[in-house]
């Protein structure tokens, strides 16, 4: 007799901690189990057909299925297919990778650690600010500022820097030494009659309090993303990043540009810091370097940064700090094909193309609609900002749980979103290869959604 067909979706709750995810719900409802992806489309085991309108967590740039990637990766698993990158060894796709990510990289960057993830990555920066300054005789300069709202990672020590309190509260988060400084939120956080420009001049100004609360001497570096992310898609308002580098300069210190996000093409160009005018001293890069092909992540540091780890390794020996799978070549070769098909394709031009038509479809959709106040991002990144009451910015209940409820109604109409219940937020970060035709279908069915959990809560 055939073998009965295993149950997948008991076999995963049975089976499987999931992150971020609610476990008490999650028993109730179980898992949605994906199971095929091409371009921007994904199928799942109960035969639904998908738009991913978030290139599955803001990673998948090129889209799914590229046979260009399965490709480099089977030709370099075939070739080598893994060696460890520790005590000066090396391999000849990460030494390409490298050469190819400094000659793209803003602020004259010198050098690029490579890791598996974005929370390797700021992890790694943390961890070579304090060896900076430990090197520079400055051991004090070990305190790091981020900013709430803000997002960095889930390692004890990232998810310190991260400025959302469900990341911190029974973990025993935030480790001392993180420090956190108001978010860029002018929606949410501007005065009346307060321009975007005072604005900003306030965060700076409370920024610069905060280190003189702390001591200068005692702060070694400030971490943003040039485009707030899971904190709610916030873009800096105007002067935003000017007036923040000036405090970080003024102080001595360092500063390191998240782009794990907006790197690669998702703004409209290949870093986000460009768009902002960023001068970072330190860069940290993943999701799309590879577009979710493999776990892989580059950071980027200064010639000054370099200059001194180079010295103090001749005094003190090795930089100690590395992981198994630093530089694999499986990766790297991943990424170089990944960067083939974003240069040889056009996507960066394309996002800021596609996504300037995206932004323009949800402003008129939305623009008299009661219960959106704002839409918000940068090129192939939005968010849709829901609200009870617009005009007097009044939030929803959070027992209704708003943004989720419109992601699940999306979901079971043919689109994948992504809820932010912290701000009742619903963000987009569609693959870069999504067509203008495609965003109105992603903007049809956004919009019908909407509609539809109002009808359900009877507004």
């Amino acid at each position: 007799m055939p073998a009965e067909p295993k149950n997948l979706k008991q076999i995963d709750a049975d089976s499987i901690l999931h992150p971020s995810t609610n476990a008490n719900e999650f028993a109730k409802t179980g898992s949605r189990i994906i199971q095929s992806g091409k371009g921007i489309y994904l199928e799942d085991t109960d035969g639904n057909r998908l738009i991913d309108a978030v290139a599955g967590l803001w990673c998948v740039n090129v889209g799914y299925g590229r046979p260009e990637i399965a490709n480099a990766m089977h030709k370099a698993a075939t070739d080598l297919s893994y060696y460890h990158t520790f005590t000066g060894m090396s391999n000849v796709p990460q030494i390409e990778l490298a050469e190819r990510l400094l000659a793209i990289a803003p602020n004259n960057m010198s050098k690029v650690f490579f890791a598996s993830g974005g929370s390797d990555g700021n992890d790694s920066l943390m961890k070579i600010v304090w060896y900076y300054h430990n090197l520079i005789g400055k051991p004090e300069k070990r305190k790091i500022i981020s900013r709430w709202q803000s997002y960095h990672g889930t390692s004890i020590a990232t998810a310190s820097l991260t400025g959302l309190p469900s990341f911190h509260k029974d973990f025993n988060l935030p480790i001392e030494g993180v420090l956190h400084t108001e978010s860029p939120d002018y929606f949410r956080h501007g005065k009346p009659g307060e321009s975007e420009l005072d604005f900003s001049k306030r965060r700076a100004a409370e920024l610069e309090a905060l280190i003189l609360q702390h001591g200068p001497e005692t702060v070694g570096a400030f971490i943003a993303e040039p485009v707030m992310g899971a904190g709610g898609v916030i873009t800096p308002p105007e002067g935003y990043f000017a007036e923040i580098q000036k405090v970080t300069k003024k102080y001595d210190i360092l500063f390191i540009a998240d782009e794990v996000v907006c790197g690669y093409g998702r703004l409209g160009t290949w870093f986000g810091s460009e768009v902002y005018d960023i001068k970072p001293d330190m860069i940290t890069t993943a999701k799309a370097l590879t577009s979710g092909y493999f776990p892989f992540s580059a950071s980027f540091i200064t010639e000054q940064i370099w200059d001194v780890i180079k010295q103090g390794s001749a005094k003190y020996g090795s930089f100690a700090h590395g992981y198994t799978y630093a530089g694999h070549p499986i990766g790297a070769a991943v990424a170089m094909a990944n960067l083939d098909i974003i240069e040889n394709d056009g996507l960066i031009a394309q996002s800021a193309d596609v996504g300037q038509y995206f932004h323009t479809q949800l402003n008129q959709r939305f623009a008299n609609d009661p219960f959106v106040a704002q839409v918000r991002g940068q090129g192939m990144l939005a968010a849709v900002q829901l609200m009870q009451d617009k005009d007097s910015k009044t939030f929803f209940d959070p027992a209704i749980k708003i943004a989720p409820s419109v992601t699940v109604k999306c979901y079971q109409n043919g689109l994948i979103a992504r809820p932010l219940p912290s701000v009742d937020s619903v963000a987009f970060s569609p693959p870069l290869v999504t067509s203008k035709a495609q965003v109105d279908d992603i903007v049809n069915i956004f919009e019908a959604s909407v509609r539809d959990v109002m009808q359900q809560h009877g507004l």
